[in-house]
């Protein structure tokens, strides 16, 4: 794919068995990546919101928003890439420490504002939130302690202002 970058698109679908399935089918017969993928209730009752971060070209990814309008299940699409937006990722990340190393630890995770959320005798469990690139970097200075476990969100959006789903591209 030429020109690919991450682009992060937000659909409001149907709350209906097998809809991220047939997303996400869509996604694959066309050949992309999704980098990540979260999905959850919103704020109406019956529909979910996904945020799809999707590898393409701008060209190739309107293309597969035009797709996702195909579906029946599909009630808005909105490409946040570039738009004005809040986006967000969580991770939790167990690390192997010794007692003597958790100041170390929970100073650094202060200094990233994250939480620590659990501590046991041989690990803590850090809690971060933020963007992607915030959350890796916090993993690469925090090199020199074992990490164990590593379980993140993907990133989830929200256009700002007006920009939302009811402003963009909906069916009525």
């Amino acid at each position: 794919m030429n020109g690919t970058e991450t682009h992060t698109l937000v659909a409001t679908v149907a709350d209906h068995p097998g809809v991220l399935t047939r997303v996400a089918s869509l996604f694959r017969r066309r050949g992309f990546n999704i980098a990540s993928l979260a999905v959850g209730h919103s704020e109406e009752p019956g529909y979910s919101r996904m945020t799809i971060a999707v590898e393409g070209s701008a060209e190739e990814v309107k293309q597969c928003e035009k797709q996702l309008y195909k579906l029946v299940e599909v009630v808005s699409v909105r490409n946040l890439t570039g738009a004005p937006a809040v986006s967000r990722e969580l991770a939790m990340i167990k690390v192997r420490v010794k007692a003597t190393e958790r100041p170390g630890l929970a100073e650094i995770t202060d200094i990233f504002r994250g939480e620590i959320v659990d501590v046991s005798k041989t690990s803590m469990i850090v809690q971060m939130t933020g963007a992607q690139s915030k959350i890796d970097r916090f993993l690469d200075v925090i090199t020199e302690y074992p990490i164990e476990e590593i379980s993140r969100t993907g990133v989830i959006a929200i256009a700002r202002d007006d920009v939302g789903p009811r402003n963009g591209r909906a069916r009525g």
